[in-house]
């Protein structure tokens, strides 16, 4: 075997996603911990303890809570080498685990027990089966009151549109929560609320008739766990590695992240069944990691993870061959030769200079404004892109208004990269060079404001403006192309990459645009080449 063939064996490269408040961040490191990459647990979200998630490490996520921003961790486990990609919960960053989605082999769900599937977990999960994105679920919280598990399973088959397979069973919920049944290694794990070190307390149980389930669980709960475990066994199939490897079948675990329970089962049978890396789809067909040639395609851009150093990394998924420190690559978009001398592997903040990295790792590469999302990069000699993930039309626009015109240069160059790395989107009007942010929700308004100040000394205010949509627009005729964009001047704008964008503010006055210029082809997305174009 390879080099190649066995580094890439030894990978697994996959993002956990869920629903604001399922317990993602807190699943996350625990994983961490089990995998002895932390030491310690942060407390999110409890203000009377001064540690924070591992992975979140902007400013303003510590404050608030929540993850607005995808961080990249790596560890090692059994021989694995892990590497995990936190995604935003919250739905106003959706762009943002899109895009990760893009970077990754597979999928932890979490949901929460009691809330079961909520609207952003359908979300992710359409994504998922875009790119048929094996997925493994689990249900989260379960020391709380919530759903009955079986109306869980239907609920996440029915909403999720993908069959499940129970692995883990719980017994009991809530107060009466007494650990889970392991159901392919047949053993018992007890849960204990006041008990938070890491260990197994694992009783192998190969008969469920056996006495000591009644000693242990006490006789009415070990009735329950007999009949569910029947009826889990009669109502679904044997879990078939190939159907989940297909994206047709979700395994399914129980536990408490918070309370370190039911984590290590998840993350064994992880280990064990999740895929390495795998081939990605170019413009010229597929790419298979096993390929000699080292490319790889940037999924993320973060300005100032040091703020201290007002450093800027392009977070690079490796796809296939060799990644180097030192060497010169191709950068694709601009047809230039580009070396890296300090490349980094992540956990979290804390980021390490590595030699080499291969398909399925990711890395941080310093940029000094070389890199947008989307761009590949390749072995000298190989000329093709990786099929990006676009950029969508957004449904609040705001124009910037500058409150400190001494601090005019400051503000550009903060819009500048703060939406480069994808946080929003920059459309740039003319006469007048304004600017017009767009995103998804509010809060990512709050976010720029908060990092244009302290990031960047910038003070900037938002005002509101009335667009339905954002369109961009191709044509081959550039006569008609010049009259709409004289005619349409006031809702005209040109995005990051200079391409023309219409902002209709209705969906009517779009309707009349297509059918008074039929020439121009109307695109709901900036990837002109895989979307559906609009029409009236």
């Amino acid at each position: 075997m390879s080099k190649i063939s066995e580094e890439i064996n030894k990978r697994k490269t996959f993002a956990i996603i869920s629903h604001p408040d399922a317990g993602k961040t807190t699943l996350t490191e625990k994983l961490l911990l089990f995998g002895g990459a932390i030491q310690i647990a942060g407390a999110v979200k409890n203000n009377k303890i001064k540690k924070t998630a591992a992975s979140d490490f902007m400013e303003i996520e510590k404050q608030r809570g929540i993850s607005v921003a995808t961080s990249v961790m790596t560890f090692e486990y059994r021989d694995k080498l892990i590497n995990i990609l936190d995604t935003p919960g919250h739905k106003d960053f959706a762009e943002d685990t899109y895009r990760t989605l893009s970077a990754v082999d597979s999928v932890i769900l979490v949901i929460d027990a009691a809330n079961g599937v909520e609207a952003q977990t359908e979300k992710l999960m359409e994504v998922c089966r875009m790119r048929d994105t094996p997925v493994l679920i689990f249900v989260n919280k379960l020391d709380r009151e919530g759903k009955d598990p079986f109306e869980l399973m239907d609920e996440l088959e029915e909403k999720l549109d993908i069959k499940v397979r129970p692995l883990t069973w719980p017994i009991g919920m809530g107060p009466r929560f007494k650990g889970v049944y392991n159901l392919e290694e047949k053993g018992i794990n007890l849960f204990d609320a006041n008990k938070q070190r890491i260990e197994k307390d694992v009783i192998s149980i190969k008969d469920l008739n056996s006495s000591v389930l009644d000693e242990r669980l006490g006789e009415s709960a070990a009735d329950q766990l007999r009949e569910d475990v029947d009826l889990v066994e009669g109502v679904y199939d044997p879990f078939q590695i190939k159907e989940y490897e297909n994206a047709q079948t979700a395994p399914v675990f129980f536990g408490s992240a918070l309370n370190n329970f039911g984590v290590q089962e998840l993350l064994d049978k992880f280990v064990n069944i999740a895929p390495r890396p795998l081939g990605r789809e170019s413009d010229k067909g597929l790419v298979e990691p096993e390929h000699d040639k080292f490319s790889g395609f940037i999924f993320k851009i973060h300005a100032n993870i040091d703020p201290n150093h007002r450093d800027r990394i392009a977070f690079l998924r490796v796809c296939s061959g060799k990644f180097e420190r030192n060497k010169f690559f191709h950068h694709v978009r601009q047809g230039k030769k580009i070396k890296f001398s300090n490349p980094y592997s992540f956990m979290a903040r804390s980021k390490e200079v590595v030699d080499e990295a291969y398909p399925g790792d990711v890395i941080g590469l310093y940029d000094t404004g070389n890199f947008k999302i989307g761009d590949t990069l390749t072995t000298q000699g190989e000329e093709f892109n990786y099929k990006g993930v676009p950029s969508f039309s957004p449904e609040i626009f705001k124009e910037v208004v500058n409150k400190d015109p001494m601090k005019s240069k400051q503000l550009d160059k903060g819009v500048q990269q703060l939406t480069e790395e994808g946080v929003a989107q920059l459309f740039t009007q003319q006469p007048g060079n304004k600017k017009i942010i767009g995103t998804v929700g509010e809060l990512q308004f709050e976010v720029i404001q908060y990092r244009l100040k302290n990031e960047y000394g910038a003070s900037a205010e938002f005002h509101h403006k009335n667009y339905h949509k954002a369109v961009w627009l191709t044509t081959e005729n550039e006569e008609q192309l010049d009259h709409f964009t004289r005619v349409k001047a006031r809702y005209v704008a040109k995005d990051k990459d200079d391409n023309w964008v219409f902002l209709a503010e209705s969906q009517f006055l779009l309707n009349q645009a297509i059918q008074d210029y039929p020439d121009i082809d109307f695109h709901t997305t900036s990837e002109f080449k895989i979307d559906q174009q609009v029409t009236a």
